[in-house]
Formats: C-alpha cells, sequence, structure tokens
C-alpha cells in the first residue's frame, strides 16, 4: 500500500547572522522606554504573565528616564556605578592583554555586560550570596574588592586566595557575597536555590541570587532548581544573562526562537521579567523589585537579562568564526556605560570631560594593581606553597592525608 506522505524533516535553528553577512536584529521585538507596567510587589505571577514577553527598559534614546519602573536615583549612587562599570571594562582590557602576553592561561571578558553585575551587586548586601558564572567580575569591583587579589587568583601566584584550586578567573570571596565560581555552569542555580532555603528554615534574613547563561537554562539543573524555588518559596532572585550567544552556538540552540527565556518561570508558577540588560536603571529596579518580593516571603523570582557579550566567549574563542565580526556594535540596546553616561550629563550630573578622567583614573587603578600583582609572579613564575594541597581538605585531617604530607616531605 501506498502511501501519499511527506518525509519528515528536522529543524536545526540558525542565528540572523553568520560571518561575512551584514548584522540585522530587526526580528527583536523591543518595547520602548517606559512602556511597561509596573506591578505591585506583591502581585500574583497569574497577574504578570505579560512581562515574560515585554520587555521593562528606563533609559530612552535621549538618555531620559521614564516609566514607572525609573528607580529615581540620586546622582551619586549613579555615578558610582559608573565608574565601577568603567572600571570593570578597564580590569577586563588588562588582563585580556595579560594573557596575550602569556601572563596567565585564560581569560573571560563581561564586555558590554557591566550593568548586570555592578547594578545587582549594588543593591544586594555582601550578606546576601551570590552564585555568580564568569561574567559577574562586576559584582566584586562594585564592592571594591582588591583588583590585585583577583589579578592573583588570575595568575595562580604565590598570593592566590584560591591557592591553585580553580581556574583562572573563577573567584570565591564570602566576605564579598560572592559563593565560588563553578566551571559546571548549571550548578549555580540549584546551589542558590538551596543556600536561600537553608537562609528561610533558619529563619534568617539573608537572601541569595545567582546568575545562569541562556545556553545553560538548557540543563537540567536550572528546571530541577526552579522546581524547588517555586515549592518551597525560596527567597533568591534567578537571573538568566541571554547575551545571545552561548560558547559558539546561538541563543536559539537553547529554545530562544520558540519563546523568551523568562517565560520558563511561567510552567512554575513563578514571576519572571524581560529587562534591558544594557539599562543599568532597569537591571536596577528590576532586581529591587525581586529583592522585596524575596524579603518579605513572597519567595523567587526570574529576571531574564536581555543583552549582547560583545567580546569572545573566552580568549579561546574567535567569534568571528560563528557571527558577523562587528554584529555587536549594532546591537539595539547600545552600550550600558554610553547610555548610564549620557542619562547623567543629561541631568548636568557628569560631563564628558569627567568621563575621560575616569576612564584615565580606572586605567590607573588597574595598572596599580597589576605591578603589585606582577611583583609577586604571573603564570609560572609564582605558585602556591605545595603544602596548601594538603589544607583546608578535611576538617579534621586524615590519615592518608598526613601520609601522604610525609611522603611529600612538606
Amino acid at each position: 500500500m501506498t502511501r501519499n506522505t511527506r518525509p519528515l524533516s528536522l529543524r536545526v535553528p540558525e542565528p540572523s547572522g553568520r560571518p561575512g553577512d551584514a548584522p540585522d536584529f530587526s526580528h527583536l521585538k523591543l518595547d520602548a522606554a517606559g512602556a511597561v507596567d509596573r506591578p505591585p510587589v506583591d502581585a500574583r505571577p497569574v497577574q504578570m504573565l505579560d512581562l515574560a514577553f515585554r520587555l521593562v527598559r528606563v533609559l530612552d534614546d535621549e538618555g531620559q528616564a521614564v516609566g514607572p519602573w525609573n528607580p529615581r536615583l540620586d546622582p551619586e549612587t549613579m555615578r558610582r556605578g559608573l565608574k565601577a562599570m568603567i572600571l570593570t571594562r578597564a580590569f577586563d582590557d588588562r588582563m585580556h592583554r595579560a594573557h596575550r602576553q602569556g601572563k596567565t592561561s585564560f581569560y573571560m571578558k563581561c564586555t558590554g555586560e557591566e550593568a548586570i553585575a555592578v547594578a545587582q551587586g549594588m543593591i544586594l548586601s555582601r550578606e546576601d550570596m551570590g552564585f555568580p558564572t564568569y561574567r559577574q567580575q562586576g559584582l566584586l569591583i562594585a564592592r571594591g574588592y582588591p583588583l590585585a587579589t583577583m589579578m592573583n587568583q588570575i595568575y595562580s601566584n604565590a598570593e592566590d586566595p584560591i591557592k591553585g584550586r580553580q581556574l583562572p578567573i573563577m573567584y570565591s570571596a564570602k566576605d564579598y557575597g560572592f559563593f565560588t565560581i563553578s566551571g559546571n555552569l548549571g550548578t549555580q542555580m540549584p546551589q542558590a536555590v538551596g543556600w536561600a532555603m537553608a537562609s528561610a528554615y533558619k529563619g534568617d534574613d539573608k537572601i541569595a541570587i545567582t546568575w545562569i547563561g541562556d545556553g545553560a537554562t538548557a540543563e537540567g539543573d536550572f528546571h530541577n532548581a526552579l522546581t524547588f524555588a517555586a515549592v518551597y518559596r525560596a527567597p533568591v532572585i534567578l537571573n538568566i544573562v541571554n547575551n545571545q550567544w552561548a560558547i559558539s552556538s546561538f541563543m536559539g540552540i537553547a529554545g530562544g526562537l520558540e519563546t523568551t527565556f523568562a517565560s520558563k518561570a511561567i510552567g512554575y508558577g513563578l514571576p519572571a521579567l524581560r529587562v534591558d540588560g544594557n539599562d543599568f536603571l532597569a537591571v536596577w529596579a528590576a532586581t529591587q523589585w525581586a529583592e522585596e518580593r524575596a524579603r518579605t516571603n513572597q519567595g523567587a523570582t526570574v529576571i531574564e537579562l536581555f543583552t549582547y557579550r560583545g567580546a569572545p566567549h573566552s580568549t579561546s574563542d574567535d567569534p568571528g568564526r560563528y557571527r558577523p565580526g562587528d554584529e555587536h556594535e549594532h546591537w539595539p540596546l547600545g552600550d550600558p556605560i554610553a547610555r548610564l553616561k549620557q542619562h547623567l550629563i543629561a541631568l548636568g550630573e557628569w560631563s564628558e570631560e569627567q568621563q575621560l578622567e575616569a576612564e584615565k583614573d580606572a586605567v590607573e587603578q588597574v595598572r596599580a594593581a597589576g605591578k603589585e600583582a606582577e611583583a609577586i609572579g604571573t603564570l609560572g613564575q609564582s605558585r602556591p606553597s605545595v603544602k596548601t594541597m594538603f589544607e583546608e581538605v578535611y576538617a579534621t585531617e586524615d590519615w592518608r592525608l598526613v601520609e601522604q604530607r610525609r611522603e611529600v616531605g612538606v
């Protein structure tokens, strides 16, 4: 019997542009600044389903802060945020050059994403716990963590605070609310939810915040975390940094063409916001809203931060092999530093001269920290003592560890 059927076909998502193509973002649907309503903090998730598909924006094209999400920050707070973003970018640039000079084995920049970590790092307390990925260096920088100490970890030298136990850029700073970065990207989500659940179980007042990339939302850890966050109403902020690209696969491979990443929260009964990640004020406002929910026992919030990875995924990556070379220059939501600078100038609270001075000062701070760290040593020139391998392994030292230490002679 002959059946009149068509052969099946497998659809493989493709980005809007490949190397050699002209950048094209015409497919994006972006709400105008100020167009999205701000629901009450105690609104039920079912009452705000549209926010998972809209885009919360505050800064318009003229640099004015508009709409109900405007956090109405004072100029000094915004200046601190701008300077922290400038310093983060200067730090990135120097460390990227250090890799090219053979001073470290690896580095990852956060170019174009600075507003996310800086704004959220300024809002939350150091006593709250952040579970970051490798593009939240701005979290430490905004909180005044010593730049030289960050460099020591990157160089894996004798003053590396993690004693050579982590890859470069995988910082750990409990006193700064910065949980150790995990190379297995999805694991930070359930760890953050678990930490938040423990805080609530103890009757504490600390909340957790975590970040995950668009690609890692396809991992089971992400979905497990959302289940526990919803069921136990964990006081945690769950950020999805949609920077359009995972290592070399675009966000469509993780399901970003079918729906927004924020909307994944709906099936779990969680509130979701989709936010312009290049708008410092929008990031601030959304995080502040989610923080208040968490602190008033209303549970978790999922925030999709819509941004663009301007730099390579890492120093091991060449984005020119999979996307148009100048695509980041055409990102319709602009550059977070330039946008906050424009806003402050429009308010009469900043100037081009102050911008140049801030950039110069940032470079000098990074240079001074670099000299301090490099005096201790860079990759291969200096390393933690061998005896540190045997320290902080067990609370009570195991006999096998004692024997191994004896064999090594330390």
